[in-house]
């Protein structure tokens, strides 16, 4: 089912979650939910991971639910507006017991919980020093951080309805709760949501056998010193409910293509298996009162836009011209995010594109190297592309708002966010059909009357500059299509909504 497909109903859908919050509050206030995560903002961030913890539990509150989310105390995270629990417990690891204390801190409504121990709050990274050189011993840490989600909430005498775990950092706890003989959590659920099956928490037999899981053998896959475990594949394996971030996503992660070795077990918990799409901040990203720039917009008063594109092409060094389409990449500079199908050939295809077309370009990002300077290099030759390697917030509000159109050529994309923010800044998308995209994108040539964007399947560099230019093609008929793109709705109390819905079936 394509979800954007509700855009034209807008108001329709605003009416019933209204009047469901209303109905259905009497039950809301007996749901207890823990959020587990190695990240939350506005604490700690790697990723999308931490947005979605931090904008799904404030929306689930808003329906009425309990949530409460647990996440280490890393060593970078300001803790000066925290107060002590006053609780503290002994958490076996390798061979012996570790104390571990717990801060807190309400944000939104929501009481944050914080792991306070020297593994986490003695380092600074989450996962490591840098996204190249993970921790040796994440395991144990995360074994740790696993084990104390069921001490916390025994210690609050909290009685969780459902543990909702996110990613593999939380991937022992379904097993955990499974093999507990404690009547505390007799009544309690676990949810494991996967927010992208390539990053699965694989270790050997000898890191595993430090965490002091009981049960062992059941974890372990392979024989003796070559056995490894793998901490997604055990939170898969025993959670009574599996989501991830997309409906398409649910469905291609159950193939060989897309399933990264685990696709067998997930047809075979296919019953189980549910997508739901992230939603976006729609206080952060709102054309009427984004702080990063001053002409404002909105759907039916379009002519902020125009003139913050004039000040978008001066910030990146082109010629200001109005009747240029402008097209916009805001993106990690990695294999997954088509910029090998983008740069292949000689010439590639964004070669092609600024070369041959009447067309701007704007590259932000970071990432692979040899990629890097490809882009550089391209762009040094071709006056009409602006690369850029960096990360920079305030652009990239900036890039959304005032660009015509947003490529995201993705080899597969669990959610994906830049297209939420381009559909809600009237900003076209170009988009490979998959995952997330092809979950919030309707190709106009295929929808009409309701299409916000230009989808193709191939990947190929070839079909990224065929797909630009049918995109270039409706440059002149482009505000119709914003402002269906701006009606649509992706808010996060429309995902919430449907979480809720989950956490209810037994």
């Amino acid at each position: 089912m394509n979800i954007a497909h509700g855009c034209a109903d807008i108001d329709k859908t605003r009416r019933f979650f209204s009047l469901d919050a209303t109905r259905f509050r009497w039950f809301h206030e007996i749901m207890n939910v823990l959020m587990v995560s190695s990240e939350a903002v506005p604490f700690c961030k790697s990723g999308g991971l931490a947005d979605v913890v931090g904008a799904l539990s404030p929306a689930l509150v808003t329906l009425g639910l309990d949530v409460r989310v647990l996440i280490p105390l890393y060593g970078n995270i300001d803790n000066r507006h925290m107060e002590d629990t006053n609780i503290s417990c002994l958490i076996p690891i390798e061979g012996k017991d570790e104390q571990v204390s717990f801060l807190t801190q309400t944000v939104d409504n929501v009481p944050y919980y914080f792991i306070k121990h020297p593994s986490f709050t003695d380092r600074k990274g989450i996962y490591g020093e840098t996204s190249f050189t993970p921790f040796t011993d994440n395991l144990q840490r995360y074994a740790l951080l696993d084990k104390c989600a069921l001490e916390l909430c025994k210690a609050l005498g909290w009685k969780p309805d459902v543990i909702h775990c996110h990613d593999w950092t939380c991937g022992f706890i379904p097993y955990l709760l499974r093999i507990s003989k404690d009547p505390f959590f007799t009544e309690t659920k676990s949810m494991m949501t996967i927010h992208n099956l390539a990053y699965q928490g694989d270790f050997s037999r000898l890191d595993f056998l430090k965490a002091d899981i009981p049960g062992t053998e059941k974890l372990l896959q392979g024989f003796g010193q070559n056995a490894r475990c793998n901490m997604l594949k055990c939170g898969l394996q025993f959670a009574d409910k599996i989501t991830t971030v997309s409906p398409t996503y649910a469905e291609e992660i159950k193939t060989e293509q897309f399933g990264c070795r685990l696709e067998g077990l997930l047809r075979q918990r296919s019953q189980d298996l549910r997508g739901i799409i992230n939603g976006i901040d729609y206080h952060e990203w709102d054309p009427m009162e984004d702080e990063h720039f001053i002409h404002h917009f909105d759907k039916d008063h379009l002519e902020g836009k125009a003139l913050t594109k004039a000040e978008v092409q001066k910030d990146f060094g082109l010629e200001e011209k109005p009747q240029t389409p402008l097209v916009a990449m805001i993106s990690r500079i990695a294999d997954q995010k088509g910029f090998c199908e983008l740069l292949e050939g000689n010439p590639c295809a964004l070669e092609r594109i600024v070369r041959d077309r009447n067309v701007q370009m704007v590259i932000i990002g970071t990432g692979d190297k040899l990629m890097e300077t490809k882009l550089l290099e391209i762009g040094n030759r071709y006056p009409n592309l602006s690369v850029n390697i960096l990360f920079s917030n305030r652009l990239a509000h900036r890039l959304e708002a005032g660009a015509d159109y947003f490529l995201m050529p993705s080899r597969f994309e669990p959610c994906g966010l830049n297209q939420l923010y381009s559909l809600r800044y009237g900003t076209i998308p170009v988009a490979r059909k998959t995952g997330g995209l092809a979950d919030s994108i309707i190709d106009v040539d295929e929808h009409p009357d309701t299409g916000n964007g230009f989808l193709f399947t191939a990947e190929s560099g070839e079909e990224i500059e065929k797909t630009v230019t049918r995109a270039l093609s409706y440059f002149g008929q482009l505000d119709a299509i914003r402002k269906r793109a701006m009606m649509c709705d992706f808010t996060w109390e429309r995902s919430a909504h449907s979480y809720f819905e989950l956490y209810r079936i037994k």
